[in-house]
C-alpha cells in the first residue's frame, strides 16, 4: 500500500474521533487567555497517545513533540484553540453550554484536527524523518495573542518550516486555497474621545459640539485611504463605533470613535497611523476641542513564504486536483499565524468549511456558525502531506 493511502486509510479511521474531539470543545469553550480547562484536556489527550507534552507555553498553550526513528527537519504545526464571547444560537446537540461564549471561529475543529494529526503521527514514528512539533495556541482572537508569548517560550526554537490551517466557512467544502507573499492583513485599532464643552441644545454657540467635530472627523477619515494611500497597496479604514450625547436638547461636550486600520505593508501601514493622528489633531484644533487619540497595535500581516506557497500549491493539486486548489485574493481580516512567519518560512492555507446541505452557511464570529465537519479530515490530510513533501525535498539534517 502506497504511502498517501496508508495516511488516507488512517484518516478516515479517526474522523468519527475528530467528531466527537471537535463537538466536545465546541460545548465547553473558553476565552481568549482563560484556556485552562481546554489546555488540561487536550494535554490529557496527547499523553494517552504516549507523546510528549509541554505545558504553560506562552500561557495555556501546548507544544507536542513526535519524534521519527530517522533523523530530519524540525517541522511544526499550529492549531489554535481559544473561543468568542458570542451566545451560541444553534440548535443542535453539540451547541455550547456555557452562556454567552462559542467557538464561532473553528478553533475547535483546529484542535480536533491537530489531535487527528497527533494520533496519526504517534502510531507512525518508524517511517517519520525528524521532528513533528505541533503548536496548541491559546488567544488567537484578542490581541496581543497568543503567538508571541508561545515564541518567546521557545515554540521555534530549531524549527525549519511551519504550516497552519484556517476551516473557511466562505470557502465551500472542497476548496483549498493560499497564496504567496502578503495573505491576510495586518490589523490595528484606534479610539479617539473628543472632548469640547457642552451646552444648551438652543444655545450652540455657547458649546464645543463634540457630535459636529465627531462627523467631520469621520468625513475627514474617509480621505486617508482614497486619497493618501497608493491605488495598487489594499487598506482599509473603518469607524465602527460612534458614542456621543444623551438626549435632544443637549449639546454633547464629549464623543469617542472606535475603528480599525487593516493594511498589508508596513510602509503603508505607518502612513495610515501619521495621517490619522494628523487628521485628529487639526480637526480638533479647528473647532476648538481637545483630545485623546490611543492606537493599539495589532498583528502584522500574515506573508507566506514563495516556496513554501508553492509546494501548498504542488501537494493541493497532487491531493485533491487542480480544480479544488484555489489562488486565494488577499484578505483583511487578520491572524496571528503572521508572527511565526516572522521567524520561518511558512505557510498558512485555508480549507474549505461552507456547505448549504449541512447549515454551514454562516460568516465566523456569527452566533448560528458551524463547519462541514468533513472539512477536518481533508485539512489533516493537507498539514500531514505538506510536512512530508518538506521532509523528503529537504533530506535528513547534518
Amino acid at each position: 500500500m502506497q504511502t498517501e493511502d496508508i495516511v488516507d486509510l488512517a484518516l478516515q479511521q479517526l474522523f468519527p474521533k475528530m467528531i466527537k474531539w471537535r463537538r466536545h470543545l465546541h460545548q465547553y469553550p473558553e476565552l481568549s487567555f482563560h484556556e485552562r480547562v481546554t489546555s488540561s484536556w487536550i494535554a490529557s489527550q496527547l499523553s494517552e497517545l504516549g507523546i510528549e507534552v509541554r505545558t504553560g507555553i506562552g500561557g495555556h498553550g501546548i507544544i507536542a513533540v513526535i519524534n521519527g526513528d530517522l533523523p530530519g527537519p524540525i517541522i511544526a504545526l499550529r492549531a489554535d484553540i481559544d473561543a468568542l464571547p458570542i451566545q451560541d444560537e444553534k440548535k443542535c446537540e453539540y451547541a455550547s453550554k456555557v452562556p454567552n461564549v462559542m467557538h464561532a471561529c473553528g478553533h475547535d475543529a483546529h484542535t480536533a484536527t491537530m489531535l487527528g494529526i497527533a494520533t496519526y503521527y504517534a502510531a507512525n514514528r518508524a517511517g517519520l524523518s525528524g521532528e513533528r512539533r505541533l503548536l496548541f495556541q491559546p488567544a488567537e482572537e484578542v490581541t496581543p495573542g497568543g503567538a508571541k508569548p508561545m515564541i518567546e517560550d521557545g515554540a521555534l526554537d530549531g524549527v525549519d518550516v511551519i504550516y497552519g490551517v484556517h476551516l473557511w466557512t466562505p470557502l465551500d467544502y472542497g476548496l483549498v486555497a493560499s497564496k504567496p507573499g502578503p495573505f491576510m492583513a495586518a490589523a490595528d485599532e484606534f479610539v479617539i474621545d473628543i472632548i469640547g464643552r457642552g451646552g444648551h441644545g438652543g444655545l450652540p454657540h455657547q458649546a464645543v459640539d463634540a457630535i459636529l467635530i465627531g462627523t467631520d472627523l469621520v468625513q475627514s477619515v474617509q480621505s486617508i485611504v482614497s486619497r493618501n494611500v497608493n491605488p495598487l497597496h489594499p487598506a482599509v479604514v473603518t469607524i465602527g463605533s460612534f458614542q456621543a450625547g444623551t438626549t435632544n436638547n443637549v449639546i454633547a461636550e464629549r464623543c469617542r470613535l472606535k475603528g480599525t486600520v487593516r493594511s498589508f505593508d508596513e510602509k503603508t501601514r505607518m502612513m495610515i497611523h501619521v495621517r490619522l493622528e494628523s487628521l485628529v489633531t487639526h480637526v480638533c484644533q479647528m473647532h476648538g476641542a481637545a483630545f485623546d487619540y490611543q492606537m493599539r497595535i495589532g498583528y502584522p500581516p500574515v506573508v507566506n513564504d514563495e516556496e513554501e506557497a508553492a509546494r501548498f500549491f504542488k501537494v493541493g493539486e497532487s491531493l485533491f486536483g487542480g480544480s479544488a486548489v484555489v489562488s486565494s485574493e488577499a484578505i483583511t481580516v487578520a491572524e496571528d499565524f503572521s508572527y511565526y512567519l516572522e521567524k520561518v518560512p511558512g505557510c498558512f492555507m485555508f480549507v474549505g468549511a461552507g456547505n448549504e446541505s449541512s447549515g454551514a452557511t454562516y460568516a465566523h464570529h456569527h452566533p448560528k456558525f458551524d463547519i462541514d465537519e468533513k472539512a477536518m479530515q481533508r485539512a489533516a490530510r493537507l498539514l500531514i502531506e505538506m510536512a512530508e513533501d518538506y521532509a523528503s525535498s529537504k533530506g535528513s539534517k547534518v
